[in-house]
């Protein structure tokens, strides 16, 4: 279990991240936390590289 305090503003600009993603607060804190995202865009962009110079 994982607690955080956080002010007005950090949780407004939070829920706004999140609802962009349409996902919740707390599931948008804990995605960032493992970042999924991250290997995701990491392999996206190779990916593309690899297109751009014609490797694959």
């Amino acid at each position: 279990m994982l607690s955080l305090r956080i002010d007005g503003e950090l949780l407004d600009r939070l829920r706004h991240h999140a609802a962009r993603r349409g996902m919740s607060v707390q599931d948008y804190v804990v995605r960032t936390l493992i970042r999924d995202d991250f290997d995701e865009r990491f392999k996206a962009a190779v990916d593309e590289t690899e297109k751009f110079y014609g490797l694959t």
